[in-house]
């Protein structure tokens, strides 16, 4: 937390720790993605009674771990594909700081090239940190984009993407696409596809189909801002054993009781408590407390199972809800190591069905051992925003062809083990869908959404969000019951430019 002008939400006060209550509450976390454990931190710390139910048989979610096995019987880690985390998500490291003080269990990944069909490359390597000079040199020294780009831009029409406020420029640029925004404000069609549509598509989706409000947003967050840089941090070894499993038994020895492979099925007003959860495996948990920290079909598949609760608004707005496009994920355990000075991850544009390129084995310790065991290499394939999927093996041959166009080296290697996952289970984020997003509040007593896909007023995104809305949910039920929360950060709630306000505002009223 470098940035002197990052944001503190203080904490809800009241009592420590619920002990000091007449009974001891009890709640029902649904979910054990970074959301739900989250929220069974911020519960659990504070003496609440937490159980958590998981349907799979690893804890992470989206950010999971677990070990499969290669032909030969060889047990190798895999998980469902790189993650970056940011200087900005202090939220999501405040949590894993809960059992790595001065996450240790992160390395630095120190650049980030970005590379076209046309064989332009960017690099955020040595940017200044500091808003805006941030974004003005990395402009500046891309070859996509040049000063005449930046004089041709339509500044009135960039006003919102300079000085964006949260949640204000839902109100400005939400029923606007992201692709719409960028071609008014005259963005250099090149630069446009290497840099903001690499990061549209860290939200699995196409520009055309993110809403403008997203896209500001996440500039604000990476670039203007907030100043603690475009360097980003990586685990050191697979997320279970980097991240989940240290958690789980920080959890454990909070008694919080974990339960994978088991999910909710519906949930009921009522019971010996105030809420009662129905398990799948033929329980009902009588709870003081719900958190609902699912992805967006299994949320809506409770919701839907569980026909008193809430009102129909509410409901009306969980059923809405859409996920994003499906992604797929490639893993290869090659024969062949890549060249020497191949960075961890590459980002593309234009070069479909790619959209970036991991070289696991020079950060993930597990994957360096089989390396090095192996004299080859570990890759990752990345295709987001597969929007008209075709066959598994056509993708498949698809991303292995764009692979060795842009790595030679490894065109003849020989694949010793290969997974490919293609999962469609993210939110999507669609231009005019913000005001109708569900919140963490409920109109339901006791209970709490979380989840990335789940609407907070604050400038975060994807994990960060996540965890965000984990905190918050735990918030709102420590709150309900007397007891103190937890203080989150954000990067500031509004541009740092007190200039580029003032010119946004003068826009706005010409408007």
């Amino acid at each position: 937390m470098s940035d002197e002008r990052r944001v503190t939400h203080p904490a809800p006060e009241g009592a420590p720790d619920a002990k000091q209550l007449p009974r001891r509450p009890h709640v029902v976390v649904v979910g054990g993605g970074i959301a739900g454990l989250t929220a069974a931190t911020g519960l659990a710390e504070r003496g609440v009674s937490v159980e958590l139910l998981e349907r799979h048989e690893y804890l992470g979610g989206r950010v999971g771990g677990w070990t499969d096995q290669l032909g030969d019987g060889t047990p190798v880690a895999n998980n469902r594909g790189f993650h970056a985390f940011f200087r900005q998500y202090y939220n999501l490291r405040m949590l894993l700081r809960r059992t790595d003080p001065q996450l240790e269990r992160l390395r630095e990944v120190e650049d980030y090239p970005l590379v076209d069909a046309e064989g332009r490359r960017d690099t955020f390597r040595g940017l200044p940190k500091t808003p805006p000079w941030n974004a003005l040199a990395f402009a500046l020294r891309s070859p996509t984009f040049r000063m005449r780009d930046l004089v041709r831009l339509n500044a009135s029409a960039a006003a919102p993407l300079a000085a964006v406020s949260v949640p204000e420029i839902y109100d400005r640029l939400d029923e606007l696409d992201a692709e719409t925004f960028l071609t008014d404000i005259n963005f250099p069609a090149a630069a446009r596809h290497l840099a903001f549509e690499v990061f549209a598509r860290s939200f699995f989706a196409r520009p055309e189909r993110l809403s403008a409000a997203e896209l500001a947003t996440m500039f604000h967050i990476y670039f203007l801002g907030s100043s603690e840089g475009l360097v980003f941090d990586v685990a050191e070894s697979n997320f279970d054993t980097a991240l989940w499993e240290p958690l789980a038994q920080y959890l454990i020895g909070h008694r919080v009781r974990l339960r994978t492979e088991v999910s909710a099925e519906s949930v009921s007003v009522g019971g010996t408590r105030v809420l009662q959860v129905h398990d799948s495996i033929g329980r009902e948990i009588d709870a003081d407390g719900v958190v609902l920290a699912t992805d967006i079909a299994a949320l809506q598949q409770i919701v839907a199972a569980s026909p008193g609760l809430g009102d129909d608004g509410w409901r009306g707005q969980v059923g809405r809800l859409r996920t994003a496009p499906p992604f797929a994920v490639q893993r290869l355990w090659l024969d062949r190591p890549v060249d020497a000075g191949r960075a961890a991850f590459l980002g593309t544009g234009g070069l479909d069905p790619v959209d970036n390129i991991s070289v696991v084995s020079n950060y993930e310790d597990q994957a360096r051992k089989w390396a090095r065991a192996h004299d080859g290499s570990v890759l990752e394939v990345h295709s987001y925003s597969v929007t008209d999927p075709p066959q598994h093996d056509e993708l498949r041959r698809g991303m292995l062809a764009r692979l060795h166009q842009l790595y030679p080296e490894i065109a003849t290697a020989g694949i010793v083990g290969e997974t490919l996952l293609v999962r469609d289970d993210c939110p999507l984020f669609s231009p005019g869908t913000f005001v109708d997003r569900p919140t963490v509040d409920t109109p339901v007593p006791g209970l709490a959404l979380a989840g990335d896909g789940i609407r907070i007023d604050l400038p975060v995104a994807l994990m960060e969000r996540a965890a965000t809305t984990g905190w918050s949910a735990a918030n709102r039920l420590l709150a309900g019951w007397g007891l103190r929360g937890h203080t989150l950060h954000t990067v500031p709630v509004r541009g740092r430019s007190p200039v580029l306000r003032w010119l946004a505002g003068l826009e706005r009223r010409a408007s």
